[in-house]
């Protein structure tokens, strides 16, 4: 078969056109979804289609962003992939996936190999330094308020966010509204601790937006910014509030937890609010907690903000805290050794912001004292991080605290019971034993006075399913995980 050339998307189209699998799932075209990457037939075959298989946020949040780099005389092809991360997950989990698929509809092709695409790069490069209307959103005095710009940081995109299992959903969600604002998720709210890439996330919506729809009216805020423009408002009589605010398409607010306890302002952003919904204009908000978790919240504002779609972001797991320093380490022009990346990586686990300040610092030393970032000055420098907290993380204080936000015994979750109340915190510490501490599965059958392991694995299986499925799992779990380091 032909495969077409550089054009993003193209050599799975190649794939999705082949007689054998024509036609599979052009429902896709209809909801915007381009059968790109490996295409359409093989997402159905494993993960399910777009269209209305069973992990459609695994598609968008892997197969997207690819690109056909070359194809060799001999029948290989190079597939070019966004980072560094994206290119171990297409290695190890979906290279086999990809092949049997090939195979089993008789596509011939000698060799698949991956690479991170320096076309892909230079095209984000290129489209994040094209010009964008920005404006400080902050007043400056005066008798108006400055006219709406959106004031996006441009390399908030989402061809520069790292996917991970903590945060896929979110993810996939954000790129649904991108691509219909106003009519998908409206509003979408994202919720999750400090540092873990809430601002960027919801930034990379407004600047996919604004690339594609040049006439749209985008206002990047965050809440404080609002209050205080709402104040000055109230205190000088300054014209152009409502203006600003209403006179938009996509309306972004960050940190909306803020907003909590400011009565006349929260009335404000509720008629703000009923405004832009009316008018279909998409509203994104961001906060460090659920809309029912933020204190004094009128009851009315709180049921706006579950109007659409609330997904949080957990803390990075392994995998991707390590991506994430392989990713920033390459933009530096650093290839960082492997132990180095999993030193880090196992030592920094809550916060994205302090893994990439730690990340700063290691590199800082090492190009002021020309030395290499191995293993050992690593240690030294990010040594004090781990001291600094309290203690070194065990699987009783996992089981302790699984038990606490129960109200169950620690002594039930290690009990044969069958009890519903008792099963999900047994499963739900099990997981937390494995993506925490990496604990292997017959260790974790033994912490838990298990003889068979296979309840381990099956029990982890279980809840890794539950969270992307199951709201009210997810947010246990990140609550969970986010005191065992509080």
């Amino acid at each position: 078969m032909v495969w077409s050339g550089r054009h993003p998307y193209r050599w799975a189209y190649n794939i999705v056109s082949h007689p054998r699998i024509r036609g599979c799932c052009w429902g896709c075209l209809r909801r915007g979804l381009r059968p790109s990457s490996i295409g359409c037939y093989v997402i159905r075959n494993t993960y399910a289609c777009p269209n209305g298989g069973r992990d459609g946020s695994t598609f968008q949040a892997w197969f997207k962003n690819t690109e056909l780099l070359e194809q060799s005389s001999d029948g290989g092809i190079i597939i070019g992939v966004p980072n560094i991360f994206a290119k171990r997950q297409f290695e190890v989990k979906f290279d086999k996936m990809i092949n049997e698929t090939l195979a089993k509809n008789n596509i011939e092709v000698a060799s698949i190999t991956y690479e991170v695409s320096t076309q892909k790069k230079k095209a984000v490069r290129d489209r994040v330094t094209e010009k964008l209307p920005t404006v400080n959103a902050t007043p400056t005095g005066g008798h108006s308020l400055s006219p709406p710009g959106n004031s996006l940081n441009p390399r908030y995109t989402f061809e520069t966010y790292i996917v991970g299992s903590n945060n896929d959903l979110a993810y996939a969600a954000c790129q649904a509204v991108a691509k219909s604002p106003g009519r998908k998720y409206n509003p979408i709210f994202i919720y999750g601790g400090v540092g873990l890439g809430k601002t960027h996330l919801i930034q990379a919506v407004g600047n996919e937006i604004a690339h594609t729809d040049r006439a749209a009216r985008i206002l990047y805020v965050n809440t404080e910014t609002f209050v205080n423009e709402f104040l000055e408002y109230i205190r000088f009589k300054k014209k152009g509030f409502s203006d600003r605010y209403r006179n938009v398409d996509v309306l972004i607010i960050d940190d909306i937890q803020f907003i909590a306890g400011k009565e006349k302002t929260q009335e404000e952003f509720f008629h703000t609010f009923n405004v832009l919904h009316q008018a279909n204009k998409q509203i994104i908000i961001s906060s460090d907690k659920p809309p029912r978790s933020i204190p004094t919240l009128t009851e009315r504002l709180r049921s706006r903000f579950e109007w659409g779609m609330a997904i949080d972001i957990q803390i990075p797991d392994f995998e991707t805290r390590s991506a994430i320093i392989e990713t920033k380490a390459s933009q530096a022009g650093i290839e960082l050794p492997r132990e180095t990346v999993e030193y880090m990586a196992s030592n920094i686990k809550t916060n994205i912001r302090e893994l990439e300040g730690a990340l700063n610092q290691l590199l800082a030393f090492c190009e002021m004292r020309g030395v290499t970032p191995d293993i050992q000055t690593a240690t030294g420098l990010i040594g004090d991080v781990r001291q600094a907290r309290p203690h070194h993380l065990t699987a009783k204080q996992i089981i302790d605290r699984t038990a606490k936000h129960f109200q169950i015994e620690p002594k039930d979750i290690l009990s044969p019971k069958r009890d519903k109340h008792i099963v999900v915190p047994r499963q739900i510490a099990m997981y937390l034993l494995r993506s925490e501490l990496h604990l292997s599965f017959p260790k974790i059958a033994i912490e838990l006075g298990r003889k068979d392991h296979t309840t381990a694995i099956h029990s982890i299986d279980k809840i890794e399913k539950a969270i992307k499925l199951d709201y009210l799992i997810r947010e246990q779990v990140a609550d969970i995980r986010e005191k065992l380091y509080a």
